[in-house]
């Protein structure tokens, strides 16, 4: 799998396109979990175009939201992303602004993981620590079931995630925030550099 891009050309065509905090910090959060998967699945080989599709998968939304997926491909051809970068990018919004669907095992990881780092951040800024270095399982689940906490994080689309992936939602659950745990730090310290 191969993106045809560097990481530095990608971050500079993602800050092209998007220049709000929020939505740099979730590009990176999505970077880092999309890699901790790879390498969690056994395709660690493949993990940087993991990472990649996780850090622009949402290139076009800050500036196009009316236009999610559907802008992507021609921002993501300006920096020479390779038609699978571009495939799985699109992938991610199968059903709701795509008619692009998730083949790969990667772009199946992207569609689930996706909203839900939306969720587990909401719920970690909720926590004392502001973090979710301590965050149990049993207390996502809870916000979870509130539908009006972070309720712009769709529950179905979470839900129908786990099912592609053939995962219980406790799985998905606990792997993400093992995911978003490994990453935040990191992420902290990037979006800093960045901005």
């Amino acid at each position: 799998m191969d993106s045809n891009m560097t990481r530095e050309e990608a971050i500079t065509l993602l800050k092209k396109y998007n220049q709000e905090s929020f939505h740099l910090q979730h590009a990176l959060t999505v970077e880092g979990v999309m890699r901790w998967y790879a390498k969690e699945l056994g395709f660690e080989e493949d993990a940087d175009f993991w990472a990649m599709a996780g850090l622009l998968h949402d290139i076009d939304f800050e500036k196009y939201p009316e236009e999610h997926c559907q802008r992507a491909p021609q921002l993501l051809e300006e920096g020479h992303a390779s038609a699978e970068l571009i495939h799985a990018v699109c992938s991610h919004g199968y059903g709701i602004c795509s008619d692009v669907e998730p083949k790969h095992q990667m772009e199946k990881v992207l569609f689930a993981a996706d909203e839900l780092t939306g969720l587990i951040g909401a719920a970690a800024k909720m926590r004392p620590s502001k973090s979710c270095s301590d965050m149990e399982v049993s207390s996502l689940k809870k916000k979870f079931k509130d539908k009006k906490f972070a309720a712009g994080c769709s529950r179905d689309i979470i839900r129908q995630g786990a099912e592609q992936l053939g995962w219980e939602l406790t799985e998905l659950f606990e792997k993400t925030i093992l995911a978003m745990r490994s990453c935040e730090t990191a992420i902290l310290e990037e979006l800093e550099r960045i901005s």
